[in-house]
């Protein structure tokens, strides 16, 4: 018996399905694409149908080399890359590669997790490659280049200064700097409440104004002191009774398991993770963890927008919740979860969960970092829950009446735990004193409470993905990189856990409204995502996509902004040049902004800018002060912002180097002041490019 090539994409996975297959199958991975469009020239030929020009990447001849060599040696070739578009193009390219090699005997295998049960399955059922899955991958890549590699060179040309408009990310930038517009316009509003405290022996009962004469308030209807006032006053002169009471029982339903945007969310919430930080511990869970005896996949594929779970996981966790809970806590019937957007949804995959749920977090804590502990625990609870009984609460409601005004009262007390024995929330119990219609209060407190109405909160990383999933931008594999990307670019900063467009961020977004307001039409670009949807689904050619997109309207755009950027010469800043009188205006140069006279070249008069640098959610490991991102003659850099009391830098990381996998991607530059990427461990790897790896057009 010959033997059996696998091809994965990463070396932690390849290292995993290793040890379950044995001495018959060579394991390789590509670490990730290993052919895409060129790096340095457009790579589609629009005159041709975009027709797409395909590359070896740079720095990945070595491992493609490798690969056919040992398909040679193989009597079957497996492509196992991650069930989704992106894996099926990488299979997709390497197959093409392979074809010159081995022209028979390729597969591809598909699993959603890395165990033993699962990869054997996978080999036992080989199918082929879905053409239309790589076809919606090949229309979102080129539509991507064709944004990425026309409008970004534009603008850097204007500004000279590398400067980046990605189709998605730049959708995202506007959602940051419509809010802090909103932010900026919003005038707090007053209101006041009035809230009493009444008496039935030594027992009080809290409680506020509810309604006025009979008619329920609203939040407005009492707008200043003078109106609350009135209404202390002819609660003062008033004898109060209980007029009802009310009990209920309250079910509070478990959540859905997790699907990518929900963990990347609650993570947020819970831990503050940025939504690129828990991607990349959920892939470390994803493709194997070591645990002493065997090395196995702790939770199923993390990149899916489905709620669906198998029968016979269903089947295992509630064995488990039997085993370790009881009866009490198990349904009489398995649960079910509809995803909320079936119009997006593609339903490709099952949803977040441990691959095996006996394998609690406990018993695996010593082989995790604390961050997987976090993430682990995090997702099996939530798995666990979502199979178990409804909470129930006890719930009374107090009417509380006199001189025409009603008081209102409400508690809750916990009567069955039921799912939140594994999956704690903040649950607030108030317990009300025993109370019956007809008894009368003695009113001890009555006072007016004033308010204001606040502005709509920054995103985090979390209500931004949010904000993405419920507007149809993105895809659960895109959501990290997206915000990654503008962060990394200076175009929105952190602070507090906060999104915050830079003045770099909002010109940028102000420029991409005014000469291509589709590109940064949100509407517009979930349109995309669906048109990508229905390729996938067989219900549209993947190059009518990009004729509709291209002469539809795009081209135009392109060419009459070539001309009215010509007449943009910064922004105006409301001061007059000191020599000549002309208007100074801010330019966004290749080396920062600084202020310069728009009569140049004629004035040459100019003045620079001291910006402040951008702060990072994180402290100094040596000192414990704030850690921000500086511009120095080689790139940009983390640095200390005690400096010089500390001198502790460190550069600016753009994820694993995908030549090597060890390394880190950094920003450098080059002796004539070109920003490019380079790996952590240069020499020993020689990796570069012009833009960071995975997704920097995007």
């Amino acid at each position: 018996m010959g033997k059996k090539l696998i091809i994965v994409e990463s070396p932690a996975k390849a290292k995993t399905i290793q040890k379950y297959l044995g001495k018959d199958f060579i394991v390789k991975a590509s670490m990730g694409h290993v052919i895409d469009l060129p790096e340095k020239e457009f790579g589609v030929d629009i005159e041709k149908g975009f027709k797409p020009k395909y590359t070896t990447i740079k720095g990945k001849e070595k491992v493609l080399k490798e690969i056919k060599e040992a398909a040679k040696k193989s009597d079957e070739v497996y492509l196992a890359t991650d069930p989704d578009r992106e894996g099926e193009a990488i299979s997709w390219h390497i197959a093409n590669a392979l074809k010159r090699v081995k022209k028979d005997n390729i597969y591809r295998i598909r699993f959603h997790e890395i165990t033993k049960r699962a990869i054997q399955e996978a080999v036992k059922n080989p199918d082929t490659i879905d053409e239309k899955k790589v076809n919606a991958q090949q229309a979102r890549r080129i539509l991507d280049r064709i944004v990425g590699y026309t409008i970004s060179p534009l603008l850097s040309r204007r500004f000279k200064r590398a400067l980046s408009a990605g189709r998605v990310q730049s959708v995202a930038l506007r959602l940051i700097c419509d809010r802090e517009e909103e932010i900026r316009k919003f005038v707090p509003k007053e209101y006041w409440t009035v809230e009493a405290k009444f008496a039935k022996g030594s027992e009080e009962l809290p409680a506020k104004l509810w309604k006025v004469d009979g008619k329920r308030l609203e939040k407005f209807d009492i707008p200043n002191e003078k109106a609350a006032k009135e209404l202390v006053e002819r609660a003062k002169g008033a004898a109060f009774s209980v007029a009802k009471v009310e009990r209920k029982e309250r079910r509070r339903k478990p959540p859905a398991p997790f699907i990518t945007s929900t963990l990347q969310q609650e993570a947020s919430r819970r831990f503050g993770f940025p939504a690129k930080v828990t991607m990349q511990i959920a892939q470390e869970l994803y493709e194997g963890i070591d645990l002493g005896s065997e090395r196995v996949g702790l939770i199923t594929y993390m990149r899916t927008d489905s709620t669906r779970v198998s029968d016979e996981a269903v089947k295992e966790v509630r064995e488990f919740i039997k085993e370790h809970f009881g009866q009490n806590y198990l349904p009489k019937t398995k649960r079910s979860y509809e995803t909320k957007k079936p119009k997006s949804a593609q339903d490709a995959h099952e949803a977040i969960r441990p691959t095996s749920v006996f394998r609690t977090p406990e018993s695996v804590k010593p082989y995790l970092t604390p961050e997987q502990f976090k993430l682990y625990d995090l997702i099996w609870r939530r798995f666990v829950a979502s199979q178990m009984k409804d909470a129930v609460f006890n719930t009374v409601s107090v009417d509380v009446e006199g001189g025409g005004l009603t008081f209102r009262s409400t508690g809750s007390t916990l009567k069955e735990e039921g799912f939140l024995k594994v999956y704690p929330v903040e649950v607030e119990e108030k317990l009300l004193p025993e109370l019956n219609k007809g008894e009368a209060l003695e009113l001890k407190e009555v006072k007016g409470v004033q308010h204001f109405t606040e502005p709509p909160p920054r995103y985090t990383e979390g209500t931004l993905v949010k904000a993405l999933e419920e507007e149809g931008v993105g895809r659960p594999s895109t959501y990290a990189t997206i915000i990654s990307n503008i962060i990394q670019r200076g175009y929105v900063a952190k602070e507090k856990q906060k999104l915050k467009p830079t003045e770099l961020g909002e010109f940028i977004n102000s420029l991409l409204k005014k000469l291509f307001p589709k590109i940064v039409d949100v509407k517009f670009t979930a349109n995309v995502e669906e048109e990508l949807d229905k390729i996938e689904e067989g219900q549209k050619e993947w190059k009518e996509l990009l004729k509709e997109f291209y002469f539809g309207e795009f081209k135009e755009l392109l060419d009459r902004a070539e001309k009215e950027l010509k007449q943009i010469k910064g922004e105006e800043i409301g001061r007059e040049c000191p020599r000549c009188g002309a208007p100074l205006v801010k330019i966004h140069g290749r080396y920062g902004a600084f202020i310069a006279c728009s009569a140049y070249p004629e004035c040459t008069y100019k003045e620079s800018i001291k910006e402040e640098p951008q702060k990072l959610d994180r402290k100094c490991p040596e000192c414990g002060g704030e850690l921000v991102i500086k511009n120095g003659k080689f790139g940009r850099f983390i640095a200390c912002s005690n400096y010089p009391e500390c001198k502790h830098t460190e550069p600016l990381t753009f994820g694993k180097c995908p030549k090597c996998g060890e390394g880190e991607v950094v920003e450098r530059r080059s002796k004539k002041g070109k920003r490019f990427y380079g790996c952590s461990r240069y020499p020993d790897c020689d990796f570069v490019s012009s833009k960071p790896p995975k997704g920097g057009e995007s």
